[in-house]
Protein backbone atom coordinates (compact mmCIF):
# COMPACT_ATOMS: atom_id res chain seq x y z
CA UNK A 1 0.00 0.00 0.00
CA UNK A 2 1.17 3.47 -1.09
CA UNK A 3 2.88 5.70 2.10
CA UNK A 4 -0.03 8.34 1.38
CA UNK A 5 -3.32 5.95 1.57
CA UNK A 6 -1.50 4.45 4.65
CA UNK A 7 -1.97 7.55 6.28
CA UNK A 8 -5.84 8.00 4.97
CA UNK A 9 -6.32 4.97 6.44
CA UNK A 10 -4.85 5.58 10.21
CA UNK A 11 -6.53 9.27 9.82
CA UNK A 12 -9.71 7.70 8.89
CA UNK A 13 -9.09 4.91 11.76
CA UNK A 14 -8.86 7.28 14.94
CA UNK A 15 -11.83 9.43 13.67
CA UNK A 16 -14.01 6.41 13.34
CA UNK A 17 -12.59 5.45 17.16
CA UNK A 18 -13.20 8.92 18.72
CA UNK A 19 -16.37 9.49 17.17
CA UNK A 20 -18.41 7.41 19.37
CA UNK A 21 -16.50 9.29 22.17
CA UNK A 22 -17.65 12.89 20.99
CA UNK A 23 -21.30 11.83 20.17
CA UNK A 24 -22.29 11.09 24.12
CA UNK A 25 -24.30 8.24 25.56
CA UNK A 26 -25.88 6.21 22.98
CA UNK A 27 -28.82 7.11 21.28
CA UNK A 28 -32.60 5.21 21.74
CA UNK A 29 -32.86 3.11 18.46
CA UNK A 30 -35.44 5.25 16.85
CA UNK A 31 -32.23 7.94 17.07
CA UNK A 32 -30.00 6.20 15.40
CA UNK A 33 -31.86 5.82 12.17
CA UNK A 34 -30.13 7.70 9.35
CA UNK A 35 -31.33 11.13 8.45
CA UNK A 36 -32.54 11.33 4.40
CA UNK A 37 -29.84 11.70 2.89
CA UNK A 38 -26.98 11.51 5.42
CA UNK A 39 -24.76 8.35 5.02
CA UNK A 40 -23.83 6.41 7.73
CA UNK A 41 -20.20 6.05 9.63
CA UNK A 42 -20.11 2.74 8.20
CA UNK A 43 -20.58 3.01 4.93
CA UNK A 44 -18.32 6.15 4.97
CA UNK A 45 -15.61 4.42 6.14
CA UNK A 46 -16.30 1.18 3.45
CA UNK A 47 -16.33 3.78 0.60
CA UNK A 48 -12.72 5.32 1.81
CA UNK A 49 -11.60 1.83 1.84
CA UNK A 50 -13.02 0.77 -1.42
CA UNK A 51 -11.43 3.98 -2.76
CA UNK A 52 -7.90 3.55 -1.08
CA UNK A 53 -7.93 0.20 -2.55
CA UNK A 54 -9.17 1.27 -6.05
CA UNK A 55 -5.18 3.35 -6.27
CA UNK A 56 -3.57 0.59 -4.93
CA UNK A 57 -4.20 -1.40 -7.41
CA UNK A 58 -3.78 1.51 -10.00
CA UNK A 59 -0.17 2.13 -8.11
CA UNK A 60 0.50 -1.83 -8.82
CA UNK A 61 -0.28 -1.48 -12.30
CA UNK A 62 2.21 1.28 -12.54
CA UNK A 63 5.69 0.32 -13.55
CA UNK A 64 8.63 2.20 -10.83
CA UNK A 65 11.07 0.78 -13.32
CA UNK A 66 11.96 1.32 -17.45
CA UNK A 67 11.16 -0.59 -19.82
CA UNK A 68 13.79 -3.08 -19.62
CA UNK A 69 13.99 -2.55 -15.93
CA UNK A 70 16.44 -0.25 -14.11
CA UNK A 71 15.10 3.02 -13.15
CA UNK A 72 18.44 5.29 -15.97
CA UNK A 73 17.33 5.91 -19.27
CA UNK A 74 20.78 5.15 -20.45
CA UNK A 75 21.49 2.81 -18.03
CA UNK A 76 22.12 -0.94 -19.07
CA UNK A 77 24.15 0.05 -22.58
CA UNK A 78 20.58 1.20 -23.69
CA UNK A 79 20.43 3.05 -27.03
CA UNK A 80 17.32 5.39 -27.99
CA UNK A 81 15.90 5.50 -31.51
CA UNK A 82 12.49 6.93 -32.03
CA UNK A 83 10.06 8.20 -34.60
CA UNK A 84 9.03 11.70 -34.09
CA UNK A 85 5.81 13.47 -35.30
CA UNK A 86 2.14 14.00 -34.20
CA UNK A 87 -0.90 11.99 -34.08
CA UNK A 88 -2.59 10.74 -36.59
CA UNK A 89 -1.29 13.10 -39.39
CA UNK A 90 2.00 11.99 -41.04
CA UNK A 91 2.37 16.27 -42.26
CA UNK A 92 4.96 16.86 -39.01
CA UNK A 93 6.63 13.56 -38.92
CA UNK A 94 6.67 9.79 -39.26
CA UNK A 95 5.56 9.19 -36.65
CA UNK A 96 2.17 9.50 -37.44
CA UNK A 97 1.67 7.95 -40.61
CA UNK A 98 0.69 4.90 -38.63
CA UNK A 99 -0.85 4.01 -35.68
CA UNK A 100 1.23 3.54 -32.27
CA UNK A 101 1.61 -0.35 -32.51
CA UNK A 102 2.86 -0.65 -36.19
CA UNK A 103 5.05 2.75 -35.52
CA UNK A 104 6.79 0.33 -32.81
CA UNK A 105 7.34 -2.01 -35.30
CA UNK A 106 8.88 0.15 -37.62
CA UNK A 107 10.83 1.83 -34.26
CA UNK A 108 12.55 -1.54 -33.79
CA UNK A 109 13.65 -1.96 -37.36
CA UNK A 110 15.45 1.30 -37.37
CA UNK A 111 16.88 1.03 -34.30
CA UNK A 112 18.46 -2.23 -34.15
CA UNK A 113 21.30 -1.87 -37.26
CA UNK A 114 22.64 1.05 -34.84
CA UNK A 115 23.66 -1.58 -31.88
CA UNK A 116 26.71 -2.65 -31.13
CA UNK A 117 28.02 -5.48 -29.14
CA UNK A 118 26.28 -5.49 -25.94
CA UNK A 119 23.65 -2.59 -26.36
CA UNK A 120 19.89 -3.02 -25.94
CA UNK A 121 17.15 -1.22 -28.06
CA UNK A 122 15.24 1.39 -26.18
CA UNK A 123 12.56 2.25 -28.54
CA UNK A 124 10.85 5.75 -28.30
CA UNK A 125 7.69 7.79 -29.46
CA UNK A 126 8.23 11.22 -29.73
CA UNK A 127 4.92 12.71 -29.66
CA UNK A 128 4.56 16.57 -30.41
CA UNK A 129 1.75 17.38 -28.25
CA UNK A 130 1.93 21.47 -28.44
CA UNK A 131 1.80 22.17 -31.99
CA UNK A 132 3.18 25.29 -33.01
CA UNK A 133 0.94 27.38 -35.64
CA UNK A 134 1.50 30.19 -38.42
CA UNK A 135 0.64 33.88 -38.78
CA UNK A 136 -2.84 33.14 -39.53
CA UNK A 137 -3.65 30.92 -36.70
CA UNK A 138 -2.88 32.82 -33.13
CA UNK A 139 -5.55 30.51 -31.19
CA UNK A 140 -7.61 31.78 -28.61
CA UNK A 141 -4.93 33.17 -26.26
CA UNK A 142 -2.78 34.68 -28.97
CA UNK A 143 0.11 32.34 -28.60
CA UNK A 144 0.03 30.84 -32.22
CA UNK A 145 0.16 26.92 -30.90
CA UNK A 146 -2.61 24.36 -29.62
CA UNK A 147 -2.58 21.21 -27.88
CA UNK A 148 -3.45 18.14 -29.38
CA UNK A 149 -6.53 16.33 -27.71
CA UNK A 150 -5.71 14.43 -24.07
CA UNK A 151 -7.31 11.31 -25.32
CA UNK A 152 -4.62 10.52 -28.52
CA UNK A 153 -1.90 11.62 -25.94
CA UNK A 154 -3.30 9.08 -23.12
CA UNK A 155 -3.53 6.08 -26.38
CA UNK A 156 0.08 6.66 -27.08
CA UNK A 157 0.70 6.18 -23.37
CA UNK A 158 -1.11 2.96 -23.21
CA UNK A 159 1.09 1.61 -26.21
CA UNK A 160 3.85 2.64 -24.52
CA UNK A 161 2.70 0.25 -21.78
CA UNK A 162 1.70 -2.55 -24.26
CA UNK A 163 5.25 -2.20 -26.46
CA UNK A 164 7.62 -1.23 -24.12
CA UNK A 165 8.58 1.87 -24.93
CA UNK A 166 9.57 5.46 -23.49
CA UNK A 167 7.09 8.43 -24.30
CA UNK A 168 8.58 11.96 -25.45
CA UNK A 169 6.22 14.76 -25.35
CA UNK A 170 7.71 17.54 -27.57
CA UNK A 171 6.96 20.76 -27.14
CA UNK A 172 6.60 23.48 -29.96
CA UNK A 173 5.12 26.45 -27.79
CA UNK A 174 5.10 29.38 -30.31
CA UNK A 175 4.91 32.44 -27.87
CA UNK A 176 4.24 31.23 -24.77
CA UNK A 177 7.34 29.73 -22.44
CA UNK A 178 7.72 26.10 -22.28
CA UNK A 179 7.73 26.26 -18.35
CA UNK A 180 3.77 27.41 -18.89
CA UNK A 181 3.36 24.92 -21.75
CA UNK A 182 4.85 21.54 -19.69
CA UNK A 183 2.85 22.07 -16.91
CA UNK A 184 -0.05 21.69 -19.20
CA UNK A 185 0.87 18.36 -19.55
CA UNK A 186 1.83 17.31 -15.93
CA UNK A 187 -0.99 14.45 -16.06
CA UNK A 188 0.86 12.70 -18.61
CA UNK A 189 4.52 13.35 -17.23
CA UNK A 190 3.28 11.83 -13.97
CA UNK A 191 3.75 8.51 -16.35
CA UNK A 192 7.28 6.75 -15.43
CA UNK A 193 7.58 6.11 -18.85
CA UNK A 194 6.31 10.00 -20.44
CA UNK A 195 9.43 12.16 -20.64
CA UNK A 196 9.79 15.67 -21.94
CA UNK A 197 11.49 17.44 -25.10
CA UNK A 198 11.79 21.62 -26.04
CA UNK A 199 11.92 22.51 -29.52
CA UNK A 200 13.48 25.92 -29.15
CA UNK A 201 12.80 26.46 -33.33
CA UNK A 202 9.13 26.85 -32.36
CA UNK A 203 9.77 29.37 -29.07
CA UNK A 204 9.24 32.50 -30.85
CA UNK A 205 8.98 36.22 -29.19
CA UNK A 206 5.83 37.95 -28.62
CA UNK A 207 5.69 39.85 -32.01
CA UNK A 208 7.22 37.10 -34.23
CA UNK A 209 5.45 34.28 -35.99
CA UNK A 210 6.33 30.22 -35.79
CA UNK A 211 7.72 29.19 -39.46
CA UNK A 212 8.84 32.44 -40.21
CA UNK A 213 12.25 32.88 -38.01
CA UNK A 214 13.79 30.42 -36.09
CA UNK A 215 12.88 31.26 -32.33
CA UNK A 216 14.96 30.23 -29.25
CA UNK A 217 15.35 29.96 -25.92
CA UNK A 218 17.29 30.89 -22.85
CA UNK A 219 19.51 28.55 -20.43
CA UNK A 220 17.25 30.49 -17.52
CA UNK A 221 14.12 29.39 -18.89
CA UNK A 222 15.51 25.36 -19.64
CA UNK A 223 16.53 25.51 -16.27
CA UNK A 224 13.16 26.84 -14.81
CA UNK A 225 11.61 23.83 -17.08
CA UNK A 226 13.85 21.40 -16.19
CA UNK A 227 13.68 21.78 -12.15
CA UNK A 228 9.95 21.80 -12.28
CA UNK A 229 10.27 18.64 -13.98
CA UNK A 230 12.84 17.19 -11.76
CA UNK A 231 10.83 17.73 -8.45
CA UNK A 232 7.55 16.31 -10.21
CA UNK A 233 9.44 13.17 -10.72
CA UNK A 234 11.12 13.42 -7.11
CA UNK A 235 8.02 14.20 -5.63
CA UNK A 236 6.00 11.43 -7.41
CA UNK A 237 9.27 8.88 -6.51
CA UNK A 238 9.01 8.33 -10.73
CA UNK A 239 12.02 6.99 -12.45
CA UNK A 240 14.47 8.77 -14.13
CA UNK A 241 12.86 10.85 -17.24
CA UNK A 242 14.70 11.76 -20.35
CA UNK A 243 14.60 15.68 -21.03
CA UNK A 244 15.65 16.40 -24.51
CA UNK A 245 16.77 19.87 -26.35
CA UNK A 246 16.71 20.66 -29.31
CA UNK A 247 19.40 22.58 -31.65
CA UNK A 248 20.84 22.67 -35.09
CA UNK A 249 22.11 26.47 -34.75
CA UNK A 250 23.47 28.01 -31.99
CA UNK A 251 21.41 31.20 -31.99
CA UNK A 252 18.44 28.62 -30.66
CA UNK A 253 20.10 28.08 -27.43
CA UNK A 254 23.20 30.78 -27.27
CA UNK A 255 23.94 30.18 -23.94
CA UNK A 256 23.00 26.21 -23.75
CA UNK A 257 26.74 25.37 -21.39
CA UNK A 258 24.87 27.48 -19.06
CA UNK A 259 21.90 24.98 -18.96
CA UNK A 260 22.30 23.39 -15.67
CA UNK A 261 22.22 19.07 -14.84
CA UNK A 262 19.03 18.02 -12.72
CA UNK A 263 18.67 15.02 -10.76
CA UNK A 264 16.08 12.55 -12.09
CA UNK A 265 16.87 13.61 -15.77
CA UNK A 266 18.68 12.19 -18.27
CA UNK A 267 18.73 15.60 -20.61
CA UNK A 268 19.87 15.01 -24.30
CA UNK A 269 21.00 17.25 -26.24
CA UNK A 270 19.74 16.43 -29.70
CA UNK A 271 21.29 17.83 -33.13
CA UNK A 272 18.47 18.53 -35.71
CA UNK A 273 20.11 19.41 -39.16
CA UNK A 274 18.80 18.45 -42.39
CA UNK A 275 20.80 18.01 -45.92
CA UNK A 276 23.80 15.78 -46.81
CA UNK A 277 26.06 13.87 -44.37
CA UNK A 278 28.89 16.40 -44.50
CA UNK A 279 26.20 19.19 -43.87
CA UNK A 280 24.90 17.09 -41.14
CA UNK A 281 28.63 16.84 -39.41
CA UNK A 282 29.02 20.07 -40.11
CA UNK A 283 25.91 21.33 -38.13
CA UNK A 284 26.71 18.88 -35.06
CA UNK A 285 30.05 19.87 -34.95
CA UNK A 286 29.18 23.56 -34.54
CA UNK A 287 26.80 23.19 -31.65
CA UNK A 288 27.07 19.36 -29.92
CA UNK A 289 27.86 20.06 -26.24
CA UNK A 290 28.64 16.38 -25.39
CA UNK A 291 30.63 17.19 -22.01
CA UNK A 292 27.60 18.86 -20.67
CA UNK A 293 24.73 16.13 -22.35
CA UNK A 294 24.53 12.95 -23.49
CA UNK A 295 24.05 13.20 -27.11
CA UNK A 296 20.98 12.89 -30.17
CA UNK A 297 20.75 13.33 -33.75
CA UNK A 298 18.80 13.42 -36.00
CA UNK A 299 17.95 11.22 -39.23
CA UNK A 300 15.36 12.81 -42.04
CA UNK A 301 13.80 10.07 -44.30
CA UNK A 302 13.18 13.02 -47.35
CA UNK A 303 15.49 16.00 -46.35
CA UNK A 304 18.81 14.39 -46.16
CA UNK A 305 20.12 13.36 -49.37
CA UNK A 306 22.20 10.73 -49.73
CA UNK A 307 20.61 9.77 -46.10
CA UNK A 308 23.01 8.67 -43.59
CA UNK A 309 22.92 4.91 -42.38
CA UNK A 310 23.40 3.31 -39.04
CA UNK A 311 27.03 2.58 -39.03
CA UNK A 312 28.19 5.92 -40.24
CA UNK A 313 26.21 7.22 -37.75
CA UNK A 314 28.07 5.34 -35.03
CA UNK A 315 31.70 5.89 -36.78
CA UNK A 316 31.18 9.67 -37.41
CA UNK A 317 29.56 10.32 -34.31
CA UNK A 318 30.31 7.86 -31.30
CA UNK A 319 29.03 10.38 -28.38
CA UNK A 320 25.28 9.67 -29.70
CA UNK A 321 23.16 7.27 -27.70
CA UNK A 322 20.02 8.49 -28.94
CA UNK A 323 18.92 9.03 -32.65
CA UNK A 324 15.84 9.58 -34.16
CA UNK A 325 13.91 9.65 -37.18
CA UNK A 326 11.71 12.48 -38.79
Amino acid sequence: MARGNRARLAALTTALLTLPLLAGPPALAADRTPAAGRTPTAEVAAEVVAEVAAEDRAAARTPSRLPGGGKTVFGRKRFLTAYYGTAATGSLGVLGETDPDRAFSRIVRAGKPFLQRGERLLPVYELIVTVADGADVPGADGDHAHDVLHSRVQSYIDAARRNGVLLLLDLQPGRTDFLATAKRWEWALKDPWVGLALDPEWRVGPTEFPGQTIGSVSAREINRTAGWLSRLTRDNDLPEKLFVIHQFTTGMVPDIRKVRRRDGLAMVQHVDGFGSPADKLATYRNVAVPRKFTMGFKVFYDEDAPRMRPKQVRRALPDVRFVSYQ
